[in-house]
């Protein structure tokens, strides 16, 4: 049985996440960089936020007793792995400031935080409706 997450830690979820999708966002929609470059880091944000939310999932089903195949967690969690690897290659052969990297780093792990922790109250809250 599971207790329903409390209002504070709900919305402060749901600020990580919009905090950092925002920042991250934003950080690319004011950059001096070209289109193709925008659309590789808001690429791996989206994949790194689908694989996060997914490894999360898979974790959770396990603790029930919810079948998961191995394969799929596996590959949740080389997901997850690659497209921080992925920001990281792409960051680090960036020509921008380090301040900028960092930014960027930050936003996007705030944003993977922020995707976890509300699958996770949400999935709480489902099951304390129950």
């Amino acid at each position: 049985m599971y207790q329903k997450p409390s209002g504070a830690f709900i919305a402060a979820s749901w600020i990580a996440l919009a905090a950092g999708m925002a920042g991250f966002i934003i950080g690319l929609w004011r950059a001096e960089m070209l289109l193709n470059e925008k659309g590789y880091y808001f690429t791996i944000l989206m994949y790194g936020l689908f694989s996060a939310v997914s490894v999360q999932k898979c974790v959770r089903d396990r603790l029930e007793g919810i079948p998961v195949t191995d394969i799929y967690y596996g590959i949740s969690w080389f997901s997850t792995i690659l497209s921080i690897s992925l920001l990281a290659v792409g960051l680090w052969n960036a020509t921008m400031l380090a301040s900028e990297k960092g930014f960027y780093a930050f936003a996007f792990l705030l944003s993977i935080f922020g995707a976890i922790a509300v699958q996770k109250n949400t999935r709480d809250s489902e099951d304390a409706k129950k």
